[in-house]
């Protein structure tokens, strides 16, 4: 068999229309970061670099390309609240991305509100089904393999309450199509969700033993 490969070495550009780099690690979740700045005033923001990393204690964590206002409220409170961003909020979460000056609300401009949390000062987004209030345990600065620092950010934290809207819950089963998540994709603009009819089962090896 012929092997038809698009090759490139990302030092020296991919020469295509768009980096493809985004469109074949996905779709992602969105990190939907809410902060506050040391005079209590809100930040909310959107990440496409974002993920778990573990699971006891649980720890989610997003990358920033610049040192944000997401970052620096977050290095200085040491806190933040992750927001579930769904279908019905994807156009309110886009707002949240504007480049506002530093101390303008997003959470005003996208007409969200704002609940502060149970353990942490920053605020939720109420209109967001699921919330993770998160204490800073790590903020990374990359490096390129050579050790070469890098303008970008990982910020990790780790989950001290979760808000969850009981109904996506089933016989206490969180039904992750239910709630219609949003999914960073490929390209300047495109998004994806999830439904019931794009799931399937595996069993992992261990378990059929």
């Amino acid at each position: 068999m012929t092997e038809k490969r698009y090759y490139y070495e990302p030092v020296l550009g991919h020469g295509l229309p768009h980096d493809p780099l985004n469109a074949i690690v996905g779709p992602r979740p969105i990190g939907w970061i809410s902060s506050l700045d040391t005079h209590g005033r809100r930040n909310l923001a959107p990440y496409s670099f974002f993920n778990c990393f573990n699971y006891r204690p649980p720890i989610i964590g997003f990358a920033s390309s610049g040192w944000k206002d997401s970052v620096r409220n977050i290095v200085a409170t040491r806190e933040f609240v992750w927001n579930l961003t769904t279908r019905a909020l994807a156009e309110r979460m886009n707002e949240t991305s504007a480049s506002l000056a530093h101390g303008e609300d997003e959470f005003v401009r996208a007409g969200l509100t704002p609940l502060p949390g149970r353990q942490v000062r920053a605020c939720r987004v109420l209109e967001s089904p699921v919330n993770f209030e998160c204490r800073l345990t790590q903020c990374i600065q990359l490096e390129a393999a050579d050790g070469t620092p890098i303008e970008s950010w990982l910020v990790l934290g780790e989950v001290v309450g979760v808000h969850i809207d009981e109904t996506l819950l089933e016989d206490g089963i969180y039904q992750t199509a239910r709630a219609q998540p949003v999914l960073r994709a490929g390209g300047p603009s495109a998004y994806y969700t999830i439904d019931e009819a794009q799931r399937f089962d595996l069993v992992r090896p261990d378990a059929r033993r």
